[in-house]
């Protein structure tokens, strides 16, 4: 199916999906990666890690299309991609980006002044710095420093009860701010989703194919992915060891995968590939 007519593409969340939630290796879906750069199906990883992480795991998957940083926050577009720069976009390393939330400084502020009426019940990872980020997280010193380079949202590790959480959450909400439940943190940022990025990024390449019809795919396992996941034309939740499925409001097009991670990953995708009549 991905020919003359149509594109599939591939929006795919990092930590618990196409990378194991405890080693962030990716070995079980790297053949599957291969094949499908192979024949022009472009994936995107959706994170709410920050843009420099993902720029070092392109390195290392191989990849070379766009991605999209801090659940939704930014889109980051190679030079040269598409035909023509999107509007609207600034140019930082080597890359077109995309943005309208709010910076970072924004939420530091008010976690600081949260930690009055809060003390003791969280902590974040400005506050915790490389070292302590490395301890929370099991990330090598390097992928700590990366971590901590974000523009426009800062993960909570929340340490108090679920009550006194609810009641956190709705501090922030009062002061303008997003919280997005992930596998381990809180992130905090500006009104920004996976949904709202993945539509922004699949308009860019239909804008560069408007002959093509694009079948978008997103795949998830966390709360930080329903929307991106009600957004695309198909979607795979991935089965993981530490909670349920996020729950949907969607039926059709929806898998869920029985292998955890990337196992998920690679029999979720085999099997949309197959429905697609796409050959791998």
């Amino acid at each position: 199916m991905n020919g003359h007519d149509s594109l599939a593409i591939i929006f795919t969340d990092l930590d618990g999906s196409l990378l194991d939630h405890d080693n962030y290796q990716f070995e079980p879906a790297h053949a599957l990666l291969g094949a499908l750069e192979k024949i022009g199906i472009p994936v995107i990883p959706t994170s709410s890690k920050t843009g420099a992480e993902i720029m070092a795991l392109r390195e290392r998957l191989p990849n070379r299309h766009p991605f999209i940083s801090e659940n939704g926050a930014a889109s980051f577009i190679p030079k040269n991609y598409f035909d023509a720069p999107p509007i609207g976009s600034s140019l930082l390393n080597g890359f077109h980006c995309l943005s309208d939330c709010p910076p970072r400084q924004k939420w530091l502020s008010l976690l600081a002044s949260l930690q009055t009426d809060y003390p003791n019940q969280f902590t974040y990872f400005f506050a915790q710095g490389s070292g302590g980020i490395k301890r929370l997280t099991g990330l090598s010193d390097e992928e700590a420093a990366l971590s901590n380079q974000r523009d426009y949202s800062e993960p909570v590790k929340w340490l108090g009860s679920k009550q006194q959480e609810q009641q956190f959450i709705a501090a922030i909400s009062s002061h303008g701010g997003v919280t997005q439940q992930g596998g381990r943190f809180i992130t905090v940022s500006g009104d920004c989703s996976k949904g709202r990025a993945l539509k922004l990024v699949t308009q860019l390449y239909q804008d560069q194919y408007p002959n093509k019809q694009i079948i978008t795919i997103a795949i998830g396992d966390s709360g930080n992915d329903i929307s991106m996941l009600e957004a695309a034309d198909y979607a795979l939740l991935i089965r993981s060891p530490l909670h349920d499925f996020p729950e949907l409001t969607r039926s059709d097009k929806l898998l869920k995968s029985n292998l955890l991670g990337p196992a998920g990953w690679d029999e979720g995708v085999r099997a949309i590939m197959q429905q697609l009549n796409i050959s791998l």
